[in-house]
């Protein structure tokens, strides 16, 4: 792999790489917007990483990589049970999820009781009822 699309070379070569808009007729209605916007992000990232002192790893070092390693050292973070928009919708889906599992662990009960007419909630698969032979 000698080329990285996309990437940034501009601290594994030394020089500043610019993007530009290409030239040509069919390229004239485009708008310089999205270039904009890369060159604000692009600023914002080299600003974050001079206040920080962080340095961008460059594309020998992302070369030198072998693609199936593991970092050596994972984020700890526990994955949430559910991805949300907001931290109330987050909130309210986990209380949703709580009363179903209720109404279901009820139900549950109630068919082990022997009461075959209960009824479970909308979407879920009732236990299997234990095997009679005959």
């Amino acid at each position: 792999m000698r080329q990285l699309p996309g990437a940034c070379s501009a601290s594994a070569s030394r020089r500043r790489t610019t993007a530009r808009k290409p030239d040509g007729p069919k390229y004239s209605r485009l708008s310089d917007r999205p270039l904009r916007l890369v060159h604000e992000i692009e600023e914002e990232a080299a600003a974050q990483r001079a206040a920080t002192g962080k340095t961008v790893l460059g594309r020998a070092a992302i070369l030198k990589q072998h693609p199936h390693e593991r970092p050596n050292r994972p984020k700890k973070s526990v994955a949430p049970l559910v991805h949300a928009a907001s931290r109330k919708v987050r909130l309210a889906l986990y209380e949703g999820y709580r009363a179903f599992v209720a109404a279901y662990r009820e139900a549950a009960d109630r068919l082990r009781a022997g009461n075959r007419a209960v009824i479970f909630p909308a979407g879920c698969f009732p236990p299997a009822l234990p095997f009679v032979g005959g």
